[in-house]
């Protein structure tokens, strides 16, 4: 198993460099599911964030980019059912709020705490108590 770095995985998926683009390609059809790629949970949420603001990617089709990735068989991406729950739940949420919220639940925590006012609203997380 190998570890991919969020680079790696947006040269794969936007395709804007043709060295890189392709070298990553090569890299990722060449996964399987006995010898897969590691997707950290970081990876995800940072992978998440660049194609939202760097390349401009809509919601929904970032959402499916991600979904692609947890469906993947040559992938092992972690905590990936936090992930899924964070990509089914997060509507009008930040994708990074929804995830910070539900390794909270996930952890056991009664709820997360922000100074993020939409965190608070589209998240489901709590203001700090002034």
């Amino acid at each position: 198993m190998i570890g991919l770095d969020t680079n790696v995985l947006v040269r794969y998926l936007v395709q804007d460099d043709p060295e890189q683009s392709a070298a990553a390609t090569t890299l990722v059809e060449g996964l399987s599911a006995s010898e897969p790629g590691f997707v950290s949970l970081v990876t995800v949420v940072e992978l998440s964030w660049v194609l939202r603001r760097a390349y401009g990617v809509d919601a929904g089709r970032c959402d499916q980019l991600i979904g692609g990735l947890l469906d993947a068989g040559e992938l092992r991406v972690e905590r990936a059912s936090v992930l899924r729950t964070a990509l089914s739940s997060h509507g009008r949420a930040d994708f990074a709020d929804a995830v910070v919220a539900e390794l909270g639940r996930a952890a056991g925590c009664d709820h997360t705490v922000t100074f993020d006012r939409r965190a608070a609203r589209d998240a489901g997380m709590s203001m700090v108590p002034s």
